[in-house]
């Protein structure tokens, strides 16, 4: 665990530091990352010892209380801003708010400007959802020499910008395995084999939250089953939901044990009182 003080200058401790990751490389070890997404995720992979973590940037404060130690990366995505300047400023935000890293897909210049200001910029490279139609949908990258030696050009270019992580999604595992020491760029192997400095994976895929109807990409293992116990706790309150409507609807609820009622004699006393109340004229 480092002391360090974070971006907005305040002591804290991690258990990974910039340096650190930068250090993996060639070490032999490989490092487990995901995204848990809310309050109830965090303490799941705080408790499972997931050593980094990537969430939105409106969750920082969640991080920061719940797991005050671990690397976490925040950022934005393509379309959220419309100037350079104000996905700047989110990143300098995002710092503040105790991120380690600010991922951005925006152009060499923003990342290079980032940099520049000593923000730990995280790109991506590969299969990138937000610009599958200029690819013509979802699919793997770098399976011909021609396109990896384009996204290798493209990952110096990075390198160039000052840009420190990236995630490497649906690229072909040679590749990676053949360029990761040639760059001083941490990668994070999202369905990229096992060369990435660390190993990214979604919680809702580790997780098998998927439902039945669903089918998960390729790089999507399951470890648990959580979805089918999600559907059961669905089916359960609908079916409790259903059951509390009936009764309520046949006069039958609230049941006697569920009421309260008045201590003994109260009552008479009460209806009593109530047959001679007159209201009072002021």
């Amino acid at each position: 665990m480092k002391k360090i003080y974070d971006f907005s200058r305040k002591a804290a401790k991690r258990n990974y530091t910039v340096a650190d990751l930068k250090a993996l490389k060639g070490s032999g070890r490989t490092l487990s990352m995901s995204n848990p997404a809310n309050r109830e995720q965090i303490i799941a992979c705080v408790e499972a010892d997931i050593d980094l973590f990537v969430v939105g940037t409106d969750q920082m404060e969640d991080v920061r209380e719940l797991a005050p130690t671990h690397f976490t990366g925040a950022g934005s995505s393509w379309s959220q801003f419309g100037s350079d300047d104000e996905i700047i400023a989110h990143a300098f935000e995002a710092m503040r708010r105790g991120a380690d890293m600010y991922y951005t897909l925006r152009s060499f210049d923003v990342m290079e400007r980032m940099a520049n200001e000593g923000i730990p910029v995280q790109s991506h490279i590969g299969l990138i959802p937000t610009f599958s139609h200029h690819y013509g949908g979802l699919r793997a990258f770098g399976r011909t020499a021609d396109e990896a030696m384009q996204i290798w050009n493209t990952v110096k270019r990075m390198e160039d910008a000052g840009v420190f992580a990236v995630e490497v999604e649906c690229i072909a595992e040679e590749f990676l395995a053949a360029i990761n020491n040639k760059t001083n760029i941490v990668t994070f192997s999202l369905g990229s084999g096992l060369a990435g400095d660390a190993i990214f994976s979604f919680v809702a895929d580790i997780c098998g939250e998927a439902s039945e109807e669903d089918t998960p990409p390729k790089h999507a293992h399951a470890f648990g089953n959580v979805g089918r116990l999600q559907q059961k706790i669905h089916t359960e309150r609908v079916t409790a939901l259903s059951a509390f409507h009936n009764e309520v609807t046949a006069g039958n609820f609230p049941y006697a044990p569920t009421n309260v009622t008045m201590h003994d004699g109260e009552q008479t006393k009460f209806l009593e009182a109530l047959d001679k109340w007159q209201p009072i004229h002021q």
